[in-house]
């Protein structure tokens, strides 16, 4: 076992009202408070398409918070998956997936993962357990797959033995197609819908003769894909029988790096990069264009505007809710749990370059109030899930990075 660090931060995380702390544990009215952002935006110029669409209003919550790290030493952990005895499954970028206990320790490397082109952006990526792991012990993961002329975003599937050392019978059920030489924009975010089939997310490969492709049905780039677990794809696909990827169940997406199944509804939802502003969450429609690159909120990294500078375009979808500045999206989960009742139903989404965790609330189709958790960590956030007692759990994303627990504080 390697070494675990267990610590508390010496401040809790007292939320106040924007209208004022009374001491009773409620959450404000979410059309009340000023925007939590107040950073200028990039996007000079640019308006959002309906009411509420970016900077919505700032909401508290009204009980004290404690966050605890939990364990540290973790090498640039990517993906998070909750186990059933309470446990986590970490991933780390250089390739190696570890069990992480409740308790801080830290497993060795578990054997069987096939190798990953760790440079830049790539690696060892998402990983999720099997909506019937508990009888089939499956694990799937996303990966950066070294091939010949390059690598692209590969999703693999292994039994784990029943001592959590390694994975058997490991096989690739899917490769995002075509391979490039390039070292960013693998997306990439898995998740099972609720009729058990795996959803896969992919980058533009962020390189300006690769971004076209997100528009280019057959062209796995910048898209979100939806396969069986066995690899096979699922006869409702939007373009299976027809011209395009059978595999692509929508396109015109740039970085998505967030995917979560909305509870109840089971809609899809999804958390993308943008450039400088743009971060999106978009509502996910079967066949669905989200517009990459043809229309964007937010400017190049160099400066300028994107493309023609439009931020709308007939036959394209808006996202539901845009950051302008990015906050850097991470992955993303709908909060579910006893501990922060009144968090049911809101979205969380990891920020990295902000650095916090944004709680948003939605209103049917739209994201009525924002919260920033974890702001006084001071590290980039990954991932985040929920543990089985409502506690949020975060990994961070660093060299020496930690896996924390968010708690209420009793």
């Amino acid at each position: 076992m390697r070494p675990f660090f267990l610590a508390t931060t010496g401040s809790l995380l007292v939320m106040a009202s924007a209208c004022g702390a009374n001491g009773q544990a409620q959450q404000v009215p979410a059309a009340t408070g000023t925007p939590v952002e107040t950073r200028p935006a990039e996007g000079t110029g640019q308006t959002p398409a309906f009411a509420g669409q970016t900077r919505a209003p700032s909401v508290a919550t009204q009980v004290e918070m404690v966050n605890t790290v939990v364990a540290s030493g973790l090498a640039n952990p990517w993906g998070l998956a909750a186990m059933p005895d309470g446990n986590w499954l970490v991933t780390e970028k250089p390739g190696r997936l570890r069990m992480v206990t409740a308790q801080g320790q830290i497993g060795e490397p578990i054997a069987g993962l096939p190798a990953v082109d760790a440079r830049g952006q790539g690696g060892l990526l998402d990983v999720v357990l099997s909506p019937g792991f508990a009888q089939d012990r499956l694990v799937f993961w996303s990966y950066a797959e070294p091939r010949d002329g390059g690598n692209g975003t590969a999703v693999a599937r292994g039994v784990l033995s029943a001592d959590n050392s390694r994975l058997d019978q490991v096989q690739v059920i899917f490769r995002a197609l075509p391979t490039y030489e390039g070292r960013q924009h693998f997306g990439s975010a898995l998740v099972f819908d609720r009729d058990g089939n795996l959803l896969i997310t992919t980058g533009d490969r962020s390189d300006r003769p690769m971004r076209v492709q997100a528009q280019d049905p057959n062209s796995h780039m910048g898209k979100i894909l939806r396969i069986r677990p066995d690899g096979s794809v699922p006869a409702g696909n939007p373009y299976n029988g027809q011209t395009g990827r059978a595999e692509i169940f929508s396109l015109g997406h740039r970085n998505v790096q967030g995917i979560a199944m909305e509870p109840g509804t089971g809609r899809i939802w999804a958390a993308e990069h943008g450039t400088r502003g743009g971060d999106e969450l978009n509502l996910i429609q079967a066949g669905g264009n989200y517009g990459w690159p043809d229309a964007a909120y937010g400017m190049e990294y160099r400066g300028g505007a994107i493309g023609e500078g439009r931020t709308a375009l007939e036959g394209t979808i808006q996202p539901v809710y845009y950051w302008d500045p990015s906050i850097a999206v991470g992955n993303m989960v709908f909060y579910e749990g006893e501990m922060f009742s009144d968090w049911r139903g809101n979205v969380l989404v990891a920020a990295l370059k902000d650095q916090h965790i944004a709680r948003l609330v939605l209103d049917g189709d739209r994201v009525v109030g924002e919260e920033r958790l974890l702001t006084g960590l001071g590290e980039r956030i990954r991932a985040v899930a929920i543990g089985d007692d409502g506690a949020v759990w975060a990994i961070t994303d660093s060299e020496d990075g930690k896996l924390v627990r968010l708690a209420r504080r009793q």
